[in-house]
Order: structure tokens, then C-alpha cells, then sequence
């Protein structure tokens, strides 16, 4: 009995669909974990500017200051004002810092946004720690409302052992304010009329 020379060309047609259909199904899954695997990797080395998160503060704190300088910026799409309370504070490396910005709905309907945040030089961003920060939630603001948002950070000492960090003097810290990408407009609509 002869194998059928036109089963096994089937066979390997099929095997070669199947391997076609499994490489699109696992190209389509690593481009939607593209974005959080990315934002995973910022977040771990510091690329990019991405500052790192901190339960508490360093360990010790060295006899150097650095300038931080605070900048605050709104997409064009935000009906907000945000600024920094202070454009600038000097602060001992290592040691645990408080700074506020200030935000402020101009519309007449109530607002969620969300902040991204980097620092620059990017190289700094694996030495900069956030222990707490309103960028890491949503905020929501009621019509003409204002609020002060906090940031507690520190500067890593051992950016003074890195050759790329160890002459630095200033870094700054900046802000963008989205408007949640989860709020839809008709849900803000409703939320007005049903508040007057």
C-alpha cells in the first residue's frame, strides 16, 4: 500500500496554515502587551526619563544639593490650568522632598484626567524616586473646582557613583494632564445636567 502523494501535500498545507494563523495570532497579542511591556521597562531602568516608585525614602541622605525644577503642562483638549506652586526647590540628595502643584477645572462640567510624568536628563530618571504622587491615580475635579496635588520624592544617592549622573546639578520634573481616555463626553454631559 503507497502513501497518496496528494494527502501528505494537503497535510503540509495544512501544518503551514496552522503555523501562518499561530504567528498573526501571536504578532496581534505582542502588539496589544506592546504598550504596558514598554511602560514596564521605563519604569524599571529609567528610560526615557521615567522616574521609579519608592515605598520610602533613601537610606541616607549625602551633604549635596540639586535644583528640581517643576514644569506643569495640559493637552490643548483639557479645559484645566496646572502649574507647579514652586518653579524650583533646592534639595540635599537623598533626602525626602514635598512640592505641590495646582490644579484648576475652567469648565462647567466636572473633569478626570490623568497625568504622564518624566524627568530630564532622561538619565537621572533611574535615580529619581516617587514615593507618592497624584499622577499615579485619577484625579477628578468638580466644575471650577481647584486642587492642590502633592508629590513626595527623593534623588538617589547613588547617582553620584554613575559616571552619566554624577555631575548633575538641575533636573526637572515634568507633568503633562490628559483627559481620561475612559470618560466619554456623553457621560460628562449627563453628569452636568443631572448636577443642576
Amino acid at each position: 500500500m503507497t502513501d497518496n502523494p496528494n494527502n501528505n501535500k494537503q497535510t503540509g498545507r495544512n501544518v503551514v496554515a496552522l503555523l501562518l494563523v499561530g504567528l498573526v495570532a501571536g504578532m496581534v497579542g505582542l502588539s496589544f502587551a506592546a504598550v504596558p511591556l514598554y511602560r514596564i521597562f521605563c519604569q524599571a531602568t529609567g528610560y526615557n526619563g521615567t522616574p521609579q516608585r519608592a515605598d520610602r525614602g533613601a537610606d541616607k541622605v549625602l551633604d549635596r544639593t540639586i535644583t528640581v525644577r517643576f514644569d506643569a503642562n495640559v493637552d490643548k483638549h483639557l479645559a484645566w490650568s496646572f502649574v507647579p506652586v514652586k518653579k524650583k526647590m533646592d534639595v540635599k540628595i537623598g533626602e525626602t522632598a514635598l512640592a505641590f502643584f495646582k490644579a484648576t477645572n475652567k469648565s462647567n462640567h466636572p473633569i478626570t484626567g490623568s497625568a504622564i510624568f518624566n524627568v530630564s536628563p532622561e538619565q537621572i530618571g533611574s535615580y529619581f524616586n516617587k514615593i507618592q504622587c497624584f499622577c499615579f491615580t485619577k484625579q477628578t475635579l468638580a466644575p471650577g473646582a481647584s486642587k492642590d496635588m502633592p508629590v513626595t520624592f527623593f534623588v538617589d544617592p547613588k547617582m553620584v557613583d554613575d559616571v552619566d549622573t554624577k555631575n548633575l546639578t538641575e533636573v526637572t520634573l515634568s507633568y503633562t494632564f490628559y483627559q481620561n481616555d475612559d470618560e466619554p463626553v456623553a457621560a460628562v454631559s449627563q453628569g452636568e445636567s443631572s448636577g443642576s
